[in-house]
């Protein structure tokens, strides 16, 4: 069991701290907006994962990724979504961090987060396909929350750091001059293009 558990933390580690959507999406928004605004996405990338572990421990994510047509709809709509994210942050790249986001603002970037996540189906594929090759099958639903917990723990520390990362970042760009935050942006946001592209290539069925 102990060497069963050292192996999930293993892995889950190193799946989080692969480059992907979340992970690209959160260093755009802690560099261009502040650690603050940093924060807000991770919840909304954290609701994005226990959405679907609960969605996992129900039985739902895998019937889902069973039927071809919802699962190249979710993965299409993540791709398109990412698109669309990353070409917003070109247009907006160069305007400095202003603080504190406000309620909307806030509202925003949880959503943003959480929709990253949930459209992503290489999140739904983590659940539905690695969790069982760890579990013992004697209680099923609750194995499965106890490491769900775990990965989310996880991913939570990794993606702190990031945002952490990020924010000092901001921080150092808001002292220098606006073409190079807006160079520095422009960078992350195509960074955000090229995950969306890797994840169409890597998520695509035979």
């Amino acid at each position: 069991m102990v060497q069963s558990l050292t192996a999930f933390v293993v892995v889950a580690l190193v799946m989080e701290l692969t480059p992907g959507p979340n992970m690209a999406y959160l260093a755009l928004v802690s560099a261009g907006q502040g650690r603050k605004a940093g924060l807000l996405a991770v919840v909304g990338v954290t609701l994005g994962l226990l959405t679907y572990l609960i969605a996992a421990v129900l039985g739902l994510a895998e019937v889902a990724l069973r039927w071809p047509a919802v699962y190249q709809a979710l993965r299409w709509l993540g791709v398109g979504y990412l698109l669309w994210m990353a070409w917003d942050a070109w247009r907006e790249a160069g305007a400095p961090a202003t603080g504190a986001p406000d309620p909307a603002s806030a509202r925003t970037l949880v959503l943003r987060g959480y929709l990253a996540n949930v459209l992503n189906p290489k999140a739904a594929m983590l659940y539905v396909a690695l969790l069982p090759g760890f579990m013992s099958g004697r209680n099923p639903a609750m194995e499965a929350l106890g490491l769900g917990a775990i990965h989310l723990g996880i991913s939570l520390m990794v993606h702190l750091s990031i945002v952490v990362a990020g924010g000092q970042a901001a921080a150092l760009l808001d002292n220098g001059p606006a073409s190079r935050r807006r160079r520095v942006e422009r960078g992350f946001a195509v960074a955000l293009a090229l995950v969306a592209i890797w994840l169409a290539w890597g998520t695509r069925t035979a």
